[in-house]
């Protein structure tokens, strides 16, 4: 169990690790050399020390919180309407063909174009937030579901319709777990694209000081000047839509690796 643990170190969490702190220490020596000013590039020890701080580190913990909540609210709904709609459109052909186009929408559509709406809708806060984090994100749900309930093996829908199965229990025993594989596939990418979206979010929200997360956080430093807070919190973001990541890609492997390919021996 030991060496299994330390294997798994070694070849998939070292070189990552490896590769970030390398590419902290260049970018430390080569502001060093330039002698690049803080407003224009901060030195990685100085968004260390920023994270170090016992009152900075408070701050970011808080709006860590707020944008975590935010995120799971948006990545949360995009699941559940992302997987209904997706099995709404592929139980007709027509019916996919007159609303899938519409589902694009969500894909194309500029948040922060709409972002003011969002605003006007749901008022400055958690809710439109939110909704941002869900729209960014609901896409893929939708579009890999969908993919993946359409590529059910025609041979085995025959074979349940033989056996006198109903459109109900062809869906749940069939097509869902066929499709089980490309589902995970679009939690994944909705994970990352949910915190991209409430960070978004939170750019506009936080003009009008309604919120704390970590968008928050950033304009706030950018207006003061401070790119080492901004750096920081751009980094706890980023960490927390791997985090996300993480957990979706952990109960994916759990789901898949005793039946599909693509997880076992992973």
């Amino acid at each position: 169990m030991i060496s299994r643990a330390v294997r798994t170190f070694v070849t998939r969490i070292l070189p990552p690790v490896l590769v970030f702190v390398c590419a902290a220490v260049a970018l430390e020596l080569y502001v060093r050399i330039r002698q690049l000013p803080m407003y224009y590039m901060p030195r990685p020890t100085d968004v260390l020390r920023i994270m170090l701080d016992a009152e900075q580190r408070r701050r970011l913990l808080a709006s860590l919180l707020v944008t975590t909540e935010a995120a799971l609210i948006g990545f949360t709904a995009s699941v559940i309407v992302g997987i209904l709609i997706a099995i709404a459109l592929a139980a007709s052909r027509w019916v996919r063909r007159a609303f899938y186009p519409y589902t694009l929408f969500f894909q194309t559509v500029p948040i922060v174009a709409i972002a003011p709406l969002l605003v006007i809708w749901f008022q400055a806060g958690l809710t439109s937030v939110s909704v941002s984090a869900f729209i960014v994100s609901v896409f893929p749900v939708i579009a890999n579901t969908l993919a993946g309930l359409l590529a059910t093996e025609p041979a085995l829908l025959d074979l349940f319709q033989l056996y006198g199965a109903g459109s109900i229990e062809r869906l749940w025993k069939l097509r869902l777990p066929y499709a089980m594989p490309s589902i995970v596939t679009g939690l994944r990418v909705a994970a990352g694209l949910a915190v991209i979206g409430t960070v978004v979010g939170e750019f506009l929200v936080g003009t009008l000081g309604e919120s704390e997360g970590l968008g928050v956080r950033i304009v706030s430093a950018m207006k003061n000047g401070r790119t080492d807070l901004v750096f920081a919190a751009v980094l706890i973001a980023s960490l927390l839509g791997l985090a996300l990541f993480a957990v979706v890609n952990l109960a994916g492997h759990l789901m898949l690796r005793r039946w599909h390919t693509s997880e076992q021996g992973a």
